[in-house]
């Protein structure tokens, strides 16, 4: 079955997949400054769908709470009335109330009241190059499986670089559908926190029966690559066809190739 995409902006997306809503890391805040401990950070893009346009949702995926990026004051509101939430371990104690945390590998489940079912895996996921994880804070990704056996798998990698888990989610799921957060993301020093176009290449390459439909490209001064990036990139390689650019608030179907 063809999956909807919704971008929203920076690395929330709405997920349509038989039936189900998903939201990946809700961030609905106006541009502006944004302090965090360590660095101020400059949206410069606003959501192209507010809050209470997105209308019900089955659950959010929330690849971790700790930077306003992924995380901001209207998605922290938003999370209040989700029926479920899904993050990490850490983020789960710190939010509190109805959020689930998971580990990498560990799944949960929904299901409608026709007797469907998404499985959510949760997966590995490095916010940075090794050793940045006592900085950085835990983040994992999500692998969306369907009961119904004509529905993709689907990957959302969450904030994270090209690493061995990112590799270990290809060897374990067919997916057909990718949703990399790319972006170049560059705060601390000269190093990405998230995916630069060599990483998601990479990706592609390790998913080859995906469409690459890259999140987390626009919309902060802190991404160092864009989604024209990828554009080239992918051309120059050979990989054009697999790459599908979503336009912000247009509901995108998409199918593996």
């Amino acid at each position: 079955m063809p999956i909807s995409i919704t971008l929203i902006g920076g690395p929330t997306a709405l997920i349509e997949i038989d039936g189900f809503r998903l939201l990946t890391d809700p961030t609905f805040d106006a541009p502006g400054a944004y302090q965090l401990p360590h660095v101020t950070l400059e949206k410069t893009i606003g959501p192209a769908l507010k809050a209470n346009a997105i209308g019900p949702i089955d659950a959010v995926l929330l690849s971790h709470d700790q930077h306003s990026d992924n995380l901001d004051n209207s998605g922290r509101e938003f999370l209040k009335h989700a029926k479920r939430v899904l993050t990490t371990e850490a983020g789960a104690k710190r939010l509190g109330g109805h959020v689930e945390g998971l580990a990498p590998w560990a799944t949960s489940h929904l299901k409608d009241r026709d007797g469907n079912t998404l499985t959510i895996t949760a997966t590995p996921a490095r916010h940075g190059p090794a050793g940045i994880e006592p900085l950085s804070g835990d983040v994992i990704g999500f692998v969306v499986s369907s009961s119904r056996t004509d529905t993709s798998d689907v990957y959302v990698s969450g904030d994270t670089t090209w690493f061995d888990g990112v590799a270990e989610v290809a060897s374990r799921f067919k997916c057909g559908v990718v949703l990399p957060f790319a972006g170049a993301a560059q705060t601390r020093g000269p190093f990405h926190l998230t995916m630069d176009t060599n990483d998601t290449i990479e990706t592609a390459r390790a998913f080859p029966h995906a469409m690459i439909v890259p999140l987390h490209t626009e919309g902060w001064a802190h991404f160092r690559q864009n989604s024209e990036d990828l554009r080239k990139t992918f051309d120059v390689l050979g990989f054009g066809t697999r790459l599908r650019l979503l336009v912000p608030g247009v509901p995108t179907v998409v199918e593996a190739p």
